[in-house]
């Protein structure tokens, strides 16, 4: 395994400074070793080698993990893939180094909610249970192990149970997370609806194909009506990133020090703004082995503190480029 240009454990408690210090070290040991995301900073930038702004780095379009193997160094065996049908090309995001994930959504998690070892984790997640490779399951999976707690686990599709063992948590008024895909979530509330108030639903997306879409205040409207909860939580992250951004409140993600979002202009995504509409870019400096620079399919309104909201997908998302690569 190639030498990491920092130490990892440099990037849990990063100051806004040390954030653009570490993303341009980081940028430059990329774009000099990963040999797609090489070519495309020569392509869409002229090899620019020394950014003096954080807008001016490069973002690989996120589509790029579905034709390409982007990875420094020997394929792993480990990797990340994407829900899709068999018709699909899914994304797959190769990983050099496990440790990297699971230290990063174990800070990011003790940053948000604390230690796991307080809650009994609950996992409904259906449909990333039924595929292999899910960066969502594998996350869930160490959380409930880091839980320790006798009814933490995975329900695939046996409300009746979660139901009980929901019944009898909030009976010894111990603290939970729900954290589920939306149309679980939806299924399990018409079945059982009910009053939480030492549970957190945390909803991670993924109605597409499975139920009527809704936006996403009104899947936390419905949500919040009949689990009994104040509020609905969400979980940003997706197959391409080692790090995640949650929401407590009405959608609102907020990132840990090792992430940041920028939006991109929709007419031309290469101009990027810290506020404002456009298209979500995202630095994870987690992602130190394939690319930490990802230009999503996301719509968002990005606030002046870095919170962000999604608004939904942009269309025509897969962004011209990739035709142009061979590596």
């Amino acid at each position: 395994m190639i030498q990491a240009p920092f130490e990892i454990d440099n990037l849990w408690n990063l100051s806004s400074d040390e954030f653009f210090t570490l993303s341009k070290t980081l940028f430059e040991w990329q774009a000099s070793h990963n040999l797609v995301y090489k070519e495309w900073v020569k392509l869409s930038s002229g090899g620019i080698k020394n950014p003096d702004e954080i807008t001016q780095i490069p973002f690989l379009p996120i589509s790029f993990f579905k034709t390409h193997e982007v990875v420094i160094g020997d394929k792993p065996a480990l990797f990340f893939e994407s829900s899709g049908t068999t018709m699909d090309v899914v994304s797959k995001h190769w990983v050099v180094d496990s440790s990297i994930y699971e230290e990063s959504f174990k800070q990011c998690f003790d940053l948000f909610y604390g230690s796991p070892a307080d809650y009994c984790v609950i996992g409904l997640l259906p449909s990333y249970l039924e595929r292999q490779h899910s960066s969502l399951v594998y996350m869930v999976e160490q959380l409930i192990k880091k839980s320790g707690h006798a009814q933490s686990g995975f329900y695939l599709n046996d409300f009746e149970l979660l139901n009980s063992n929901l019944k009898s948590l909030e009976a010894k008024n111990q603290k939970t997370i729900l954290i589920g895909v939306s149309f679980a979530l939806i299924d399990f509330a018409d079945a059982y609806p009910q009053q939480l108030k030492n549970t957190i639903v945390m909803e991670t997306g993924g109605m597409k194909g499975r139920k009527e879409e809704m936006i996403k205040s009104e899947l936390h409207a419905y949500l919040k009506e009949r689990l009994g909860v104040e509020q609905i939580h969400s979980e940003y992250g997706m197959t391409e990133l080692l790090s995640q951004a949650y929401a407590k409140k009405d959608g609102i993600f907020t990132c840990p020090p090792w992430m940041k979002v920028m939006v991109g202009d929709q007419e031309d995504p290469g101009v990027l703004k810290t506020t404002g509409r456009g298209i979500l870019h995202v630095i994870d400096l987690a992602n130190i082995y394939s690319c930490a620079f990802i230009a999503t399919q996301d719509l968002c309104e990005l606030n002046e503190d870095g919170s962000f909201q999604v608004l939904g997908r942009i269309d025509n998302s897969d962004r011209r480029g990739c035709s142009l690569l061979v590596v």
